[in-house]
């Protein structure tokens, strides 16, 4: 069996990067992945501006109680006159800043009477004006390839000026799930069966990940059945997921299937709980993963062992987030072998410090618990585990995006 941490470099780096690349509108590139780095094509911003609604002035023109005239009003959008000495231009937040003036006083420090303005408060020079390129310097390289475009991103590009994007194409990863207990949601159940849950849980998953799911395909426990399955997704996919038919009971018919496609195995069961029975294998190159059939385990094993080779796989240039130390609050008595990722909840005691508490269902095939945990703790393989002790976090807000 692997460890953990060999597992799960093995999966990352071992996964083919996708290197086609399309053209789409900035518009539409949340949660796609930058193909190419982005350069400031203009000074951001552009030019001087006034941060306030208030009075553009000459510093050297500010005189306790001195009314100056208001030479003109100047709203974003408006090119201002020049500022005449001693005189002062009312504008709004976003208004160019008069050539002349340095300073501006926001307008609750201001009192204006018969088109003059006094000012009441103290001033210091060059206050409330955004300098042009305060922000953004032309030639700033903005952002680097590989990086997964969020909605700032896209502000960032817009204000470029930038209406095409080059991006990777999405990953098109396809499912199967396997078990003759199985049936899809929306069916007649009966009594030895159990609706199928991985499928739906996997494909959506996927999705919040910026994948394309080609398809989702449930087996029964049957080998030929299996490898049809399989060829299909595999003619129309860069990376298939199974769930279940991994372990070794006579009806884990994964590998067998895999084998009889010409699929080399690169991995076979990790020292983890949950998720032993994980393997991963290669069939024409492409990477086909095999996760648990029990649905906690098979949620716990895509968000830990997967998520990376995914990121790889999109030209992300982040693959695996940071895994901080927090207290956890639970006993473990006896010395293990493995690793033990616990679900636990992350929250913030009377006294401020973040903490980790688990709950009290753990169960490879339950799922209500997953619904409230925010993430899994690490208790690694050795001495026993006392109840306060650190343990490395994995935040399923940044582990499953």
């Amino acid at each position: 069996m692997l460890h953990f941490d060999a597992a799960q470099q093995l999966l990352a780096l071992g996964a083919p990067p996708i290197d086609i690349t399309e053209q789409v509108p900035a518009s539409d590139c949340v949660n796609r992945v930058l193909a190419e780095p982005i350069t400031a094509v203009i000074d951001l911003p552009s030019a001087d501006n006034s941060a306030m609604d208030g009075y553009a002035i000459r510093y050297a023109d500010l005189c306790d109680g001195k009314a100056l005239p208001v030479q003109e009003r100047c709203y974003a959008g408006s090119m201002p006159q020049r500022l005449a000495p001693g005189n002062a231009t009312r504008l709004f937040t976003g208004s160019l800043i008069p050539e002349g003036a340095d300073t501006v006083i926001m307008q609750e420090h201001a009192r204006e009477r018969f088109n003059s303005v006094e000012f009441n408060c103290a001033a210091r020079r060059g206050q409330h004006v955004r300098r042009r390129g305060e922000d953004i310097r032309q030639g700033q390289l903005l952002l680097g390839k590989g990086t997964l475009l969020q909605a700032a991103h896209v502000g960032l590009i817009a204000t470029q000026g930038i209406s095409q994007v080059g991006v990777y194409r999405r990953l098109r990863v396809g499912i199967v799930t396997t078990g003759d207990e199985l049936v899809a949601p929306g069916n007649t159940l009966l009594p030895e069966q159990i609706f199928d849950s991985n499928g739906p849980m996997l494909a959506s998953l996927l999705q919040g990940m910026g994948a394309q799911v080609t398809g989702t395909i449930h087996c029964r426990d049957n080998e030929y059945e299996i490898r049809g399955a399989l060829g299909r997704l595999l003619s129309e996919s860069d990376l298939i997921v199974c769930a279940g038919g991994v372990s070794v009971g006579e009806k884990d018919l994964i590998k067998p299937a895999l084998e009889s496609l010409g699929g080399e195995l690169a991995a076979w069961k990790v020292r983890m709980k949950p998720g032993k029975p994980v393997a991963v294998a290669y069939v024409a190159r492409k990477p086909v993963v095999c996760l648990p059939g029990n649905p906690g385990a098979a949620f716990s094993v895509f968000a830990l062992l997967v998520t990376p080779m995914i990121r790889r796989m999109q030209g992300r240039e982040k693959l695996f987030p940071q895994v901080p130390r927090l207290p956890l609050y639970a006993t473990r008595d006896e010395a293990r072998d493995r690793d033990d990722f616990i679900r636990v909840s992350c929250s913030i005691s009377e006294e401020g410090q973040m903490r980790l508490v688990p709950f009290q269902q753990q169960g490879a095939g339950a799922l209500g618990s997953m619904t409230r945990t925010s993430g899994l703790a690490r208790v690694r393989p050795g001495s026993p585990f006392t109840s306060g002790q650190r343990a490395e976090y994995y935040d399923f807000q940044y582990w499953l995006a």
